[in-house]
């Protein structure tokens, strides 16, 4: 299953050493088979705010991910954004072919215990009364 690596990058900056590091990224990832989905698109806003932009790299699986970032030659790298772009990155898997959001909610929602749903079976939003 996919995983990926996705980077909010709050502070994008044109600075020599971050045209160093886009010139070297891709070296780094060529191993773990990593590819771009997105790398510093435009993003259109619908919900709250997003600051900057916004990096997709996708990888065979979660283990190729970690592998990938924890790389000696990825590490070497990461300073030359990270001293000029404030930003989050996290990995996370992706999702089993075929699936099924609705087959997903009614499965959780079965996990749940019985003081945790409303009558509807709904799960109850936090801080309300049981």
């Amino acid at each position: 299953m996919s995983a990926y690596a996705l980077a909010h990058l709050r502070t994008p900056a044109a600075h020599e050493d971050v045209f160093r590091y886009m010139e070297l990224i891709q070296a780094t990832m060529d191993p773990y088979a990593g590819r771009f989905l997105v790398h510093g698109a435009q993003v259109e806003q619908l919900e709250g705010a997003w600051p900057g932009t916004v990096v997709i790299i996708e990888f065979p699986d979660l283990v190729s991910a970690r592998a990938w970032y924890t790389s000696p030659a990825y590490q070497q790298i990461l300073p030359l954004r990270t001293r000029h772009i404030d930003g989050e990155t996290i990995l996370v898997d992706g999702v089993a072919p075929g699936y099924d959001a609705a087959r997903s909610a009614a499965a959780r929602r079965l996990a749940l215990p019985a003081d945790l749903t409303t009558p509807s079976g709904m799960p109850a939003p936090p801080g309300s009364p049981r």
